[in-house]
């Protein structure tokens, strides 16, 4: 005797779909979570790129302007370093300091100038500040600094 069957494909069970939903689910917060990760480390290197060009602009400034800085004090928490008379009205400049306050979001940049020092600071992601100031420091420190600084502090 010779049975014949018939084969019936019915598809896939709602078992079968809810767990490949729920794997495209867990590897897709993966890959988003990578992204966010990625963005904020370009952010902060444009931040510190921004920061490396206001140094050099900041050494020509004071060459062309009789060996000063002049005189600015924005470190109270303003958004924008920009003061008459001073390095932060340089155009070039103040594009640097504008550059790394946009690339820094919401977070804090801070400066400050004498006729011969000056101090520029931008918080990263990580909640730190990146310090630049006239004497070449370039470095990463703890806590904002405070009004009267004008180079970078010491953590």
């Amino acid at each position: 005797m010779i049975t014949h069957t018939v084969s019936r494909s019915r598809g896939f069970t709602l078992l079968e779909l809810l767990v490949v939903i729920a794997i495209i689910g867990v590897l897709s917060s993966i890959v988003l979570a990578s992204l966010n990760t990625a963005r904020d480390k370009g952010n902060d290197t444009g931040v510190k790129a921004n920061l490396a060009t206001s140094v050099s602009q900041a050494a020509l400034y004071y060459e062309e302007h009789g060996n000063s800085y002049g005189s600015a004090d924005n470190t109270g928490g303003g958004a924008s370093c920009t003061a008459a008379n001073t390095l932060f009205a340089d155009p070039t400049l103040s594009a640097a300091v504008e550059g790394a306050n946009k690339d820094n979001g919401p977070r804090p940049v801070v400066c400050a100038s004498t006729p011969t020092e000056f101090m520029v600071a931008a918080q990263t992601t990580n909640g730190k500040y990146w310090c630049v100031d006239s004497t070449g420091v370039k470095r990463e420190i703890s806590n904002a600094p405070d009004n009267e600084d004008t180079a970078c502090p010491a953590n």
